[in-house]
């Protein structure tokens, strides 16, 4: 069988023909749900013809080609179709805002693009490909030229099964990351890379052929095929998982008896507190997957609450570059690390994933060129030591990108070579502990380096995000003209507080809570916000940068 990704898929359609590989729901109709449904034999005979089809109006193997759909059949079928074909497939969140997508698009120097009408708009008004893009292809009204999707349909309708006999090292992908913490980077995913990650996690969380899964965030809805998993595609705006209507999220769970649920913190926090949730308990869920950012303690007990016993609520760490580094349950969370990260040591994100191998360094900005057992810190030998042995988290395994496309000073800057292989730096500091889990504390460029000692940020946060009036907080550095920054905590209130507290009193008793603590009395700062930037990714992750921007204005500073 081929190393091609999409081979997954095949195998699919040839174990499990009949069952039901996508389910779309569009609302209600005459007092019945709309939807579509796809076999797996309906979905690979799909991926096929459109395969034929795109190579029959020019598309060939390692062409790059953007893929701007929302999620939907035609997503997976368009994803498996450019694998089948060996072409590359670019996808970009279109919620980073449209001059970081269009830098995006300008690096990749795509040849095909295939999007919606709306996409498609966007393309020639901002000159997105101009001078690079040859076949253009639209899913829906095609009004500016190329071919529709029909057209694409009609072109492959007859001829062989597709299926490129890629190479294990053959790129497959390029994904961007976020861009969270500075310009989003492509990031080169090869066949043999997301076999990896598909082994470790179906190894990590145990998911079994036939489960019905509700994936929120559409590239892990990728992953539902190569697991032989029923797909749902719930009723929401992707780029938007913090508003969700929770009603939707329910009604997928019952309807079609959920097994598998993956949502962002922001996501489960919408879902969890809302009136619908209360008294509701979802008795086919089997796990519940959470990532993105760190998920609040009181997220995953009201979570759990929604949950027959047993029924564990995962927390994988990882990033765009190494997924999955990480995972740990929420038991094991309220349990064991909850009360720790409460006293400012940060947030447990549990023991490596299958095949990782996670070590800690000193913390330095600059390029490491080859690696050196030197450059590691010990595991903290007790709780009192921890903070002590904060660095840099480095990761190597068989689901760790080598490289990010067309950027060479950053591929220098996060990888570092060790003989054949090399170790990927997560851009975040944290430590090991006694038990050899890993423990997060913050990204590398948010540490606050004061006069009197270096800060990180979630240690900082865990602490002062114990006070009742306080939704979540932010550490930020404003510079000083002595070259170092001053300490500034951001504080978003409890949405139900936000008109009613004193915030004289909030903040007298903050300065009292942070007092209790070595790493924390110094912050002696504080100013309220209405309403933190967040990613668009999963709406959880603070723009700290934005923040830091925005309290030196505050402050006088700028």
């Amino acid at each position: 069988m081929s190393e091609n990704i999409a081979a997954t898929l095949v195998e699919r359609a040839q174990g499990q023909a009949e069952t039901t590989a996508l389910i779309q729901t569009r609302g209600i109709a005459w007092g019945e749900p709309v939807e579509r449904r796809w076999s797996y034999r309906e979905l690979n005979e799909e991926s096929d013809r459109l395969a034929r089809g795109l190579a029959k109006i020019g598309l060939t193997q390692g062409m790059r080609v953007v893929l701007m759909v929302p999620p939907s059949p035609e997503f997976f079928a368009l994803t498996f179709a450019l694998f089948k074909l060996g072409a590359v497939l670019v996808l970009i969140d279109p919620g980073m805002g449209l001059r970081n997508l269009g830098q995006c698009l300008k690096e990749v120097a795509p040849e095909g693009f295939i999007g919606v009408s709306k996409a498609h708009l966007a393309r020639l008004v901002l000159g997105w490909g101009r001078g690079t893009l040859r076949h253009l292809v639209t899913v829906g009204w095609r009004l500016w030229g190329g071919w529709s999707l029909d057209q694409v349909r009609a072109a492959g309708q007859a001829g062989p099964a597709m299926l490129h006999e890629s190479n294990a090292g053959d790129l497959a992908a390029i994904l961007f990351t976020s861009g969270s913490t500075g310009v989003a980077k492509g990031v080169e995913y090869t066949h043999r890379l997301f076999r990896a990650q598909i082994a470790a996690l179906r190894e990590m969380l145990q998911i079994q052929p036939g489960e019905i899964d509700l994936p929120t965030f559409p590239l892990f809805g990728l992953f539902g095929p190569a697991f032989g998993m029923t797909t749902v595609l719930p009723e929401m705006d992707a780029t938007r998982p913090a508003h969700v209507d929770p009603r939707a999220i329910f009604h997928a769970i019952e309807r079609y008896g959920v097994q598998n649920l993956f949502g962002s913190p922001a996501l489960l926090r919408r879902v969890a507190f809302s009136p619908e949730a209360q008294g509701r308990v979802l008795p086919t869920l089997r796990r519940v997957l959470s990532a993105g950012a760190p998920v609040p303690a009181v997220v995953l007990r009201q979570t759990e609450r929604l949950l027959n016993p047993g029924v564990p609520i995962y927390t994988p760490y990882g990033a765009t570059e190494a997924l999955p580094v990480a995972c740990i349950t929420h038991r094991e969370v309220l349990d064991e690390t909850a009360g720790l990260t409460a006293e400012g040591l940060g947030v447990c994100v549990g023991l490596p994933a299958p095949g990782v191998e996670i070590r800690i360094i000193c913390i330095r900005d600059e390029p490491i060129h080859q690696w050196d057992e030197t450059l590691c810190l010990a595991p903290a030998a007790s709780a009192d030591s921890r903070l002590g042995q904060v660095g840099e988290i480095v990761v190597r395994g068989p689901m760790v990108t080598a490289r990010y496309f067309r950027r060479d000073e950053a591929t220098a800057l996060h990888k570092i070579r060790d003989g054949d292989t090399f170790w990927h730096r997560m851009g975040d500091v944290g430590y090991l502990d006694e038990r050899g889990r890993l423990w997060f504390c913050g990204r590398k460029s948010h540490r606050v380096q004061t006069q009197a000692g270096t800060l990180f940020t979630i240690p900082c946060e865990g602490v002062f995000n114990t006070h009742p009036a306080v939704f979540r907080t932010a550490l930020v550095g404003v510079p000083q003209a002595n070259g170092y920054q001053v300490p500034v905590l951001c504080i978003e209130l409890q949405p139900e507080a936000a008109g009613e507290v004193d915030r004289e009193l909030v903040v007298r008793q903050l300065h009292e809570i942070g007092a209790q603590y070595e790493h924390t009395r110094d912050i002696r700062l504080f100013l309220f916000h209405r309403g933190f930037p967040v990613d668009v990714r999963h709406n959880s992750k603070i723009f700290r940068e934005k923040l830091a921007v925005w309290a030196a204005r505050k402050l006088g500073r700028t």
